[in-house]
C-alpha cells in the first residue's frame, strides 16, 4: 500500500506519536505488564504498519549482499567496544550515578529467561526497531529534508522516546547507537546490516556479554 506525499506528513507524525506512546507504556509504566512483552508487540506493531506503507521500497530494503552481513557484524562488535569504553567513562565521570542507571537498564532481566530475552532480540525487537527507525522514519525525513538533516532528526526523535526511562545513560546509548546505524542505512540504503548490527549488539551487550 504506496501513500502519496501529501498523506506522509500526516502519517510520520502519527506514527512518531504512536511510538512515544508506546514506549511510555515500556517505560513509565513499569508495573504493567512484561517488560519484554512490551516492547515485543510495540515494535513488531510498528514494524508492521511501516512496511504496510513502503510499498515498492521494501524489496530493495531487504536486499542482501555478503558485504552486509559483514558490516553488521563488524558494527556491532565496535559498538560494543565503543560502549564499553563509555560505560568505563560514565562510571568514572558519574560514580555515584551510572552504576545505579546501568543496574537498571539490567535489572529488566529479572524474572525472564536470558534465552527468551536472546530470541526477542535477536528475531523481533531488532530487526522491528529498525524497520521503523530507520526504514519507515529516517527514511521519510531524509526525502523530505534532506540526508543529514534526515538522519539526525531520526536519531534525536529515537533518543527522545527514551526519555520516558529517565535514565541519561540509555538515552546517550540510544543517540550514540542510533546515529551509527542511522549512518550506515544512509549510505547502504538496506535494512539488512543495520538489523544484523542492532540484533547481535542488543543480544550481546544485555545477555551475552553484558557489562555489568
Amino acid at each position: 500500500m504506496a501513500i502519496d506525499e501529501k498523506r506522509e506528513g500526516l502519517l510520520l507524525c502519527g506514527l512518531v506519536l504512536l511510538a512515544a506512546l508506546l514506549w511510555y507504556v515500556i517505560f513509565g509504566m513499569p508495573d504493567f505488564g512484561n517488560f519484554w512483552v512490551k516492547i515485543s508487540i510495540s515494535a513488531a506493531s510498528l514494524a508492521i504498519l511501516s512496511l504496510l506503507v513502503m510499498g515498492g521500497e521494501r524489496e530493495k530494503s531487504f536486499e542482501f549482499k555478503m558485504r552486509y552481513l559483514w558490516l553488521g557484524i563488524g558494527s556491532a562488535l565496535l559498538l560494543y567496544l565503543l560502549f564499553a569504553v563509555g560505560d568505563w567513562v560514565m562510571k568514572s565521570l558519574f560514580p555515584e550515578l551510572a552504576p545505579h542507571e546501568i543496574a537498571s537498564v539490567y535489572g529488566r532481566k529479572e524474572g525472564t529467561s536470558p534465552w527468551v530475552i536472546a530470541a526477542l532480540l535477536l528475531l523481533v525487537t531488532g530487526p522491528s526497531e529498525e524497520i521503523f527507525w530507520r526504514g519507515f522514519l529516517q527514511r521519510l525525513l531524509t526525502r523530505k529534508v534532506g540526508p543529514m538533516t534526515g538522519l539526525v532528526l531520526a536519531t534525536v526523535i529515537y533518543a527522545g522516546v527514551h526519555i520516558w526511562t529517565l535514565n541519561l545513560s540509555l538515552i546517550l546509548a540510544a543517540f550514540t547507537a542510533g546515529l551509527v546505524w542511522g549512518w550506515i542505512y544512509l549510505t547502504e540504503r538496506s535494512l539488512v546490516p543495520v538489523i544484523i548490527s542492532h540484533s547481535i549488539w542488543s543480544a550481546t551487550i544485555f545477555v551475552f556479554l553484558p557489562l555489568q
